[in-house]
């Protein structure tokens, strides 16, 4: 196919620039830094706090106002990492997306989407991915794949005037479209706002987190409503001290920290990971790979390199090897847009002086696995798998040498027209050709390290069986004899097969499809490696897609996460980050809802007693500095090795309850145990040094609860348990830090009771711990042992 059409001018594009008929497209990342900002600043959380705040500060207490820091933190932090990961996000796309060939007067040249202006023509090649919606004015044996879209699994054909929509794809052929509707007007920008969003939908652990948020919240309300009113009638007129103790009362309900070090954990992924050029284009991309028990990988690119090479050109009977390699030559000529295996070929072979005429192409389809040209004078001439175009001898021959790992092709010479209904008729076998592959370095190390980690290895290739068996046992993924798809026509069988084998060769495309979904029917979590226009379908189901880099435009769209630099070895890096987040975000969960119900149980208690609330606001602050704030955030952010399991709100609920409970118990039964026996003060307002022994009942179990989160322990935990104890030694033991707190440690036998009954909670708490693990088979270990 010769270009006819020359494409708009300078002038004409600037027209349309100033118009505004540009292809202008969402944030890549999803969210603008307007939206990041009134996210994070305009949360539930922060609207209560403020308003909790706005109460305090009307008392002229500055210091019991403390918790107003939280808001600062909350939006602050969330907002400075989000808007690091939008940075990083936005920086990997702008390599990672497609950039269509756009041919104008000027010239034709790769250009970034957004440069794309109405009336600008777009050259097309297999593997391309339609970036906005036009009309087709130039075709040579144009298929497009419309499924994504509509859902029917054969391509289209799309011959001059004929429509393509964005978000499909080509499948062979090559041609040219001119752009009708761009920007927002084009399927392409609904497409990218959804690929490259930064979002935590569809998290299993956000789900989690909600579900907790949403029993938090059904206790919270009855709860801090029945402590307004106790406190306010206990303390008559001193308005003052009522709104301190209904703040102090209600601040530690509030799990504050939890969503913000969800949201920071994840984009701290996001931004880990692009430092290893690999692009999340969804952040629950991260935790699912964390939770994938079965990685689907393609041969081609995956586990060897894109680059081939051509080894042997070897002639068969009735065929010279001089006339051999000149009609190969014209045959891989003849390709406007040749494949990875056409290059290689083209490459070992000397230019020709003369193209022949060409009456008719069959482009490549993963589906028939050949190509073909008919030559005017020269005849029908067919370039593909030994397998499928010939049989008996020279098949065995093509099959013996797949056997060691090469790919294998072969060229004949057919009796009808590549382009008939009944191509490519009888194959006259003429040469078999000889590609060499190189497996990547990185490759064995990777399958090793999943073998380690229990998730299972399947690849699915549509190369010779044989020759795809040879790499993967090279590479020591066992697993019994390499399986031909093509036997498997029954979908029964073929649900039987991919559960049952490892390796398989000769995969369509809807084969690979098939296989995802027979995997995901059969409970299992699985993961999609690929990088050609094949993979594509594949990659769609996948509860993971992940495409290579150098893939084709189509595979990247739709994957969810995109390796850069094509180094497969980036895999278990992304599988230790989900990991990192899904186990570090459990044991801060742990805290907060322990925070949270001791909180609600005291608050609860103390309307049953019609007591005055043992503390201020400030004494809620520092039990959360030492025993959650920092150690939650150090905890978020550590290195995480455990392998991810159905069932954290759960598994959250069984400790953080339980020690909520018991927490409370302790903190409220030394406050009956020393009430009365304390400096007495003005009525309705609970001693210092009655509240000081409760407070230290209250952390000393609370940091237990750390102690037990922490586990399994290594040295930097140990010295963050102890840097909280020594911290919460010198508050209640320093004069100013006494002063400014409102704290009273003098009275030894109060203190004696506080310690005694929190030490009490702590063996209380580690015995739930002991039964956790014997009830439910929970690991008990208590150091990290050696990587």
């Amino acid at each position: 196919m010769l270009p006819t059409l020359p494409g708009l001018t300078d002038t004409e594009v600037a027209e349309r620039v100033a118009s505004g008929q540009t292809n202008e497209l969402p944030d890549r990342s999803g969210r603008s830094v307007t939206d990041i900002v009134r996210a994070d600043v305009f949360t539930r959380i922060n609207a209560i706090l403020s308003v909790l705040l706005v109460f305090v500060l009307a008392t002229g207490s500055w210091i019991n106002a403390a918790f107003g820091l939280l808001i600062i933190a909350n939006s602050g932090i969330g907002i400075i990492q989000e808007l690091r990961a939008k940075r990083t996000l936005d920086s990997l796309a702008v390599v990672s997306e497609a950039k269509p060939t756009v041919r104008r007067a000027s010239g034709t040249a790769p250009l970034q989407r957004d440069a794309i202006v109405l009336d600008d023509l777009i050259e097309l090649g297999p593997g391309d991915q339609i970036v906005v919606d036009g009309e087709v004015v130039e075709a040579d044996y144009l298929e497009v794949d419309e499924s994504l879209l509509t859902g029917e699994s054969d391509p289209e054909a799309k011959p001059v005037g004929a429509t393509v929509m964005s978000g499909s794809f080509v499948v062979s052929g090559t041609g040219t479209y001119r752009a009708t509707k761009v920007g927002r007007e084009a399927y392409a920008a609904q497409l990218t706002a959804e690929a490259s969003k930064f979002t935590l939908v569809r998290s299993e652990l956000q789900q989690g987190i909600n579900q907790i948020l949403r029993v938090i919240t059904f206790v919270l309300v009855p709860v801090g409503v029945a402590t307004i009113w106790t406190q306010w009638s206990i303390v008559g007129g001193n308005w003052r001290e009522a709104v301190l103790a209904m703040a102090g009362a209600l601040v530690p309900m509030v799990p504050e920290g939890l969503v913000l070090l969800t949201s920071v954990a994840f984009a701290l992924g996001v931004v880990r990971l692009g430092r290893r050029q690999c692009l999340v284009q969804e952040l629950p991309a991260i935790e699912g790979l964390a939770r994938v028990d079965v990685v689907c990988a393609d041969k081609t690119g995956t586990l060897t390199e894109n680059g081939m090479q051509c080894g042997e050109i070897i002639p068969l009977a009735g065929f010279d090897a001089d006339s051999v390699r000149t009609a190969l030559g014209q045959v891989v000529r003849a390709d406007a847009r040749p494949n990875a295996s056409a290059q290689a070929i083209a490459a070992a072979l000397p230019a020709s002086d003369q193209l022949w005429d060409v009456a008719a192409r069959a482009p490549f389809t993963s589906a028939r696995k050949w190509s073909g040209v008919s030559f005017t004078e020269h005849g029908h001439w067919v370039l593909g798998a030994p397998d499928v175009l010939a049989s008996g001898e020279v098949a065995a021959r093509a099959e013996e040498i797949g056997t060691t790992g090469q790919r294998v092709l072969l060229l004949g010479r057919g009796d009808v027209s590549v382009e008939g209904p009944d191509a490519p008729g009888t194959v006259a076998p003429a040469a078999l050709v000889v590609l060499q592959q190189k497996v990547r370095p990185d490759a064995a190390d990777t399958l090793a390290y999943f073998a380690e980690q229990r998730v299972e290895v399947k690849v699915i290739s549509g190369d010779n069986a044989a020759s795809v068996g040879a790499v993967t046992a090279a590479l020591g993924l066992g697993g019994g004899l390499p399986v031909d798809a093509r036997e498997l026509r029954d979908p029964d069988a073929l649900s039987r097969a991919v559960e049952a084998s490892r390796v398989f060769g000769r995969v369509t495309p809807h084969q690979k499809r098939a296989m995802v979904n027979a995997l995901q029917r059969r409970g299992h979590t699985v993961a999609m490696t690929g990088d050609g226009v094949n993979d594509v379908l594949a990659l769609k189901d996948a509860d993971l897609g992940v495409a290579m880099g150098s893939g084709s435009p189509a595979t990247r769209a739709v994957a969810k996460i995109v390796l850069l630099d094509d180094a497969f070895a980036t895999l278990p890096h992304v599988v230790a980050e989900g990991r990192r987040v899904i186990g570090n975000i459990e044991r801060v969960a742990n805290l907060f809802l322990t925070k949270t119900v001791y909180s609600a149980v005291l608050a609860l208690l103390v309307v049953l007693w019609q007591a005055p609330f043992p503390f201020k606001p400030i004494h809620v602050t520092i039990t959360g500095w030492f025993t959650i704030g920092i150690p939650a955030f150090l905890l978020s952010l550590a290195p995480n090795h455990e392998r991810a399991r159905p069932g954290f709100v759960r598994r959250v609920f069984r400790l953080g309850l339980p020690a909520g409970v018991v927490i409370a118990a302790a903190s409220f039964g030394t406050y009956l145990l020393v009430r009365g026996h304390g400096a007495p003060t003005q009525t309705g307002v609970v001693p210092p040094q009655e509240a000081t022994a409760a407070l230290a009942a209250l952390i000393v179990a609370a940091t237990w609860v750390l102690a037990v989160v922490a586990r399994p322990y290594e040295w930097w935990k140990v010295a963050l348990i102890a840097a909280s104890v020594a911290a919460y030694v010198l508050i209640f033991t320093w004069p100013l830090t006494q002063q400014s707190f409102f704290l009273d440690s003098s009275n030894q036998a109060l203190m004696r009771t506080g310690l005694l009954m929190g030490a009490a909670g702590a063996v209380l708490i580690e015995a739930l711990w002991w039964f956790r693990s014997f009830a439910f088979g929970e690991p008990r270990v208590f150091w990290r042992r050696p990587d």
